[in-house]
This record gives C-alpha cells, sequence and structure tokens, in this order.
C-alpha cells in the first residue's frame, strides 16, 4: 500500500506518516525499486496503533520510550505495561474532568433552554392581551 492509500484509509496527513517514520514510531517501511514506500501489513498496525495512542493523548516522547522498550523484547514487558497503566491513569482523569464539563454545558443549556421557554410564554401572553 503506498503512502496515499494510507493517508486515506487512516486519516493521516502524509506528511505526519513521514515524520513517524522519521522519528522512529514506526519502523522503516519498505520502499519499491523506484523508492516509494510499500505499507506492509504489519506497518499499517503500526500506524493504526499510534494513531490510536496519539488520539488517547500520549505524546511523541511516551510513544518513543514505549518504542523503544518495545524494541528490546520481552524483558520489558512489565516496563512497558506499566507505561500504558499510567497513560491509561491519565486518560481516565481527563474523561472524568470531560464528563463533568459535558454534565456543566447541559445544564447551562437547559437552563437557556429554560429561559426560552419562559421568554416565548411571555410573548405569547402580550400578542393574547393586545
Amino acid at each position: 500500500m503506498n503512502i496515499s492509500e494510507v493517508s486515506k484509509k487512516y486519516s493521516i496527513p502524509i506528511d505526519t506518516l513521514r515524520y513517524y517514520e522519521k522519528e522512529g514510531l514506526i519502523p522503516p517501511v519498505h520502499r519499491t525499486e523506484s523508492g516509494l514506500r510499500d505499507y506492509s501489513e504489519q506497518d499499517c498496525g503500526w500506524v493504526e496503533f499510534i494513531k490510536c495512542m496519539r488520539g488517547a493523548g500520549l505524546s511523541i516522547d511516551t510513544l518513543r520510550q514505549y518504542i523503544t522498550l518495545y524494541g528490546k523484547g520481552n524483558r520489558t514487558l512489565q516496563k512497558r505495561k506499566n507505561l500504558l497503566i499510567a497513560e491509561r491513569d491519565k486518560l481516565k482523569m481527563r474523561i472524568d474532568e470531560m464528563q463533568h464539563t459535558l454534565a456543566r454545558l447541559n445544564g447551562k443549556i437547559e437552563t437557556y433552554e429554560e429561559r426560552i421557554v419562559a421568554c416565548e410564554k411571555e410573548l405569547l401572553k402580550k400578542r393574547k392581551s393586545k
């Protein structure tokens, strides 16, 4: 799969894919004889993983750490797990904060809905009294 196809499939700009490869977040992608990137299923798996983790809020530095540990093999399983647990805990805190913010927004919207209904009733009263 070429870089354009991968870009479309995962909704990631081509420049970002190149950046991920340059930074070592995805392994070097095989090149065709003409020098074009040819993404394998394994490469696409890395792209999908990085996209997911970035979406969850993991920093480039954290992902570099993870990839470095991954490259050292099974002796780093516990460290990788601990890294992911720490990131999960941060994500959970952000979700909780967002839930609180959502509840507050919903409350504000409800207040405005009540005020709009009250204003509409008042306008109807005025029209009827004319």
